[in-house]
């Protein structure tokens, strides 16, 4: 949580943050040591399972004004399968794997800037370009050479 209050804008009663996560209540309570209540919209989705098979999920609505159906943790859950997909390092049982934390997170870090800044989506522009932090796509030569 610190690191998403670091690197995000403060959000105001006016432009509020939507947040959405599963139904770990720890999160209920660690929101409100970073942010006030009344400037984050903050919902779960609960999957309820049987037999290891989701039959249902259940959307909950514990702070803000939100419509239950934007509630959705799909894109936080595609990233992690494409971060275990293509770094070994996350993969349980593997020959790839760091000895460190360091390294782990150095791992991490260069995958993340690739995704960011090089990788060239269909749209031709990267999330970078699209958020406004680049205006071009980077190389790998650029990315080593920078200064």
């Amino acid at each position: 949580m610190g690191k998403l209050f670091r690197r995000t804008e403060l959000p105001s009663p006016e432009t509020k943050m939507d947040i959405f996560t599963d139904g770990n209540n720890d999160y209920t309570y660690t929101l409100q040591e970073y942010y006030a209540k009344t400037c984050i919209n903050y919902g779960q989705l609960i999957k309820i399972r049987e037999g290891g098979k989701v039959v249902r999920k259940e959307k909950r609505i514990i702070f803000g004004n939100l419509d239950p159906n934007d509630i959705e943790t799909t894109n936080v859950e595609n990233f992690n399968s494409i971060l275990r997909e293509r770094i070994g390092r996350l993969v349980r049982r593997t020959k790839c794997f760091s000895k460190t934390k360091h390294r782990l997170e150095c791992s991490l870090h260069l995958f993340q800037f690739y995704w960011n800044f090089i990788n060239n989506f269909k749209r031709g522009e990267s999330p970078a370009m699209l958020e406004g932090l680049a205006d071009h796509l980077w190389d790998w030569h650029e990315f080593f050479y920078f200064d």
